[in-house]
């Protein structure tokens, strides 16, 4: 059970970086660190380090707070340039005996970003281009998982430019797939129309060049990495396909943020 941390009990600074507990009611963090990345690192992460440790590794302000939101950072604005070039490491120590849902935990993280970086903010909605995630003509290829839903998704990233990158999807939904790539891969938002309501494994491996994981944000278009395929026909040899349209979405916009006391 998520146990509600209703006042901030203490903040000191230490090498090791900020230290504190959250200010805001609901789930929470019972303690949290935030320290600058080290410049040198090229991995990046959101996972959890056994039962009651969640880690943001080597990200901005805007790759959290679209962790946080399920948006790409596209759809992100203001906030101000260091938002978007600032790297932390971040460790959330997890309340109660039990690990939390994946629900309860975005909603820890957000109030860390409210509490930790003063981030305040408001949506506008905007006709923009989207993916559509769809099934392609000759149906989908994929397996539906064995493992019970309570189980959690395997949807880690391996692989680094200019090889190419490989998803090795375990126990996945489309929603979750579909969120992955907005936030990770592509350059917009991907919506999930598939229709399929179960859980997959399947492996998708693509060139990195033309896509955020090289560092280029723009969809790919004839990516060379090697013998891999872009992401777009990755997908399709998926039975899948990506299309492309105009949505109305909502953007965040960024009010107010702040840089996390004495980092």
């Amino acid at each position: 059970m998520i146990r509600p941390i209703a006042a901030l009990a203490f903040i000191s600074a230490s090498a090791h970086g900020i230290i504190a507990q959250s200010l805001t009611k609901g789930p929470a963090f019972e303690v949290s660190t935030i320290k600058p990345a080290d410049p040198d690192a090229n991995g990046r992460s959101f996972r959890f380090v056994g039962a009651h440790r969640f880690t943001a590794n080597n990200h901005t302000l805007k790759e959290c707070i679209g962790f946080a939101y399920n948006l790409t950072p596209a759809l992100i604005s203001g906030g101000g340039a260091w938002t978007d070039s600032d790297r932390y490491d971040i460790v959330g120590e997890m309340p109660g005996e039990g690990r939390p849902s994946n629900e309860q935990t975005l909603l820890m993280f957000q109030a860390l970003l409210a509490d930790r970086f003063q981030l305040t903010f408001h949506r506008d909605g905007r006709e923009l281009p989207v993916y559509t995630l769809v099934v392609g003509k000759n149906g989908p290829k994929i397996k539906e998982s064995t493992a019970g839903p309570d189980v959690d998704p395997g949807l880690i990233i391996r692989g680094s430019p200019p090889r190419g990158a490989l998803l090795p999807a375990r126990n996945a939904t489309m929603a979750q797939f579909a969120s992955l790539m907005q936030r990770v891969v592509l350059d917009r938002p991907v919506l999930n129309k598939t229709g399929l309501s179960a859980r997959y494994d399947f492996d998708l491996e693509w060139a990195v060049d033309g896509t955020r994981l090289g560092n280029v944000d723009s969809p790919p278009s004839g990516a060379d990495g090697g013998n891999q395929p872009d992401i777009f026909a990755a997908i399709q040899k998926l039975g899948l396909r990506l299309e492309s349209t105009k949505a109305v979405v909502d953007m965040l916009v960024v009010d107010h943020a702040e840089k996390p006391a004495g980092n």
